[in-house]
């Protein structure tokens, strides 16, 4: 029987990959965002892939539109297996050239937005006593950036919301279940779209990956949902370890080198803006951004992460072996 996924901001970007991926299994596919023509095109690759698409425009800072999405999502396709946030919009400039009401907006899609899909696919799932959520998140969960400050904000809400929720489902002992997706700088559309008063084009703080990277550890998240939460690419790994333990030293090193780094002086200024209204009503943008020359398809770190069983038990292997032979060197001497 095909699963049934549903994925926010499925018009590009990681939803969009996501998107495909799943259906390249063959899943039934909803697709949620606000953007017509993002959505249409969308649809054309879900089904391409071999899935079946339902584009849904919705706006995900209205919880009543979501829940009629989800309440059209089973009634057109079936019970909801998974779910998948991805939706977000943000602003790229100086906290203080943030007008009040854009970094409100930025809080009520990039937050509220997974707020309001977590319930309804909850009020759906825990009755069954079935299903998973895969919260995509980022890096900048744990730790701030400068020019970002209204996207980091929601994301550190998504991160504080996602453990108390996890926390709650294991007391309950469902089986559903919630996990978390820490993404790196990825190669999306949003920095075509996004609400920039920086003097040049945004972009993400290299190295950066492709939506495909992404969007195959959201599946691989999917199928695995147990753990709390999965670390993609090796600049997330060090970001999270370094603010760990030198958070100060960070607050530094970014306040040198955070505003270069997400800047492009090769690029024009971003023609479209996606706070207020969709991007993509009437052109597609798909799934990858301007920075396809400089984005990779592999991480190294999400492999092993995947692999991790079987690198333990070769790593405790070739212990074993190194034990034995040293053993043996130390009886003959």
């Amino acid at each position: 029987m095909s699963q049934v996924v549903v994925v926010t901001g499925a018009s590009a970007g990681i939803g969009r990959a996501s998107a495909i991926a799943f259906a390249r299994r063959g899943a039934k596919v909803a697709l949620l965002a606000r953007g017509a023509e993002g959505l249409r095109a969308a649809a054309r690759d879900v089904e391409a892939a071999g899935g079946t698409a339902l584009p849904i425009a919705v706006d995900v800072a209205e919880y009543d539109e979501v829940e009629a999405a989800a309440a059209r999502v089973e009634a057109e396709l079936g019970p909801i297996d998974v779910w998948v946030n991805v939706a977000f919009t943000s602003v790229f400039a100086p906290f203080t050239e943030i007008e009040p009401s854009e970094f409100k907006r930025v809080t009520e899609v990039s937050y509220l937005g997974y707020v309001y899909a977590t319930r309804a696919a909850l009020d759906r799932m825990k009755p069954r006593d079935r299903g998973t959520i895969v919260q995509v998140g980022s890096a900048l969960a744990y730790r701030g950036i400068p020019l970002q400050s209204a996207y980091c904000g929601a994301k550190h809400a998504i991160q504080g919301f996602h453990d108390s929720l996890r926390s709650e489902l294991l007391h309950d002992k469902t089986n559903v279940h919630v996990t978390m997706v820490q993404m790196p700088a990825v190669n999306t559309p949003q920095f075509s779209w996004v609400l920039s008063r920086l003097p040049e084009h945004p972009q993400p703080v290299p190295p950066i990956f492709q939506p495909e990277v992404a969007a195959d550890a959201v599946v691989f998240a999917a199928d695995h949902p147990q753990r709390r939460e999965y670390w993609i690419g090796g600049p997330t790994l060090g970001t999270l370890i370094a603010n760990k333990f030198v958070p100060g030293l960070l607050d530094r090193y970014l306040a040198r080198t955070g505003y270069e780094s997400q800047q492009n002086s090769e690029l024009t200024k971003p023609d479209a803006e996606n706070l207020w209204k969709p991007a993509d009503a009437d052109r597609d943008f798909g799934a990858h951004g301007a920075f396809d020359d400089k984005a990779t398809s592999r991480s190294f770190e999400f492999w092993s992460s995947r692999h991790r069983n079987v690198l333990t038990a070769t790593a405790a292997g070739v212990a074993t072996a190194a034990g034995a032979l040293l053993f043996r060197a130390a009886r003959k001497s």
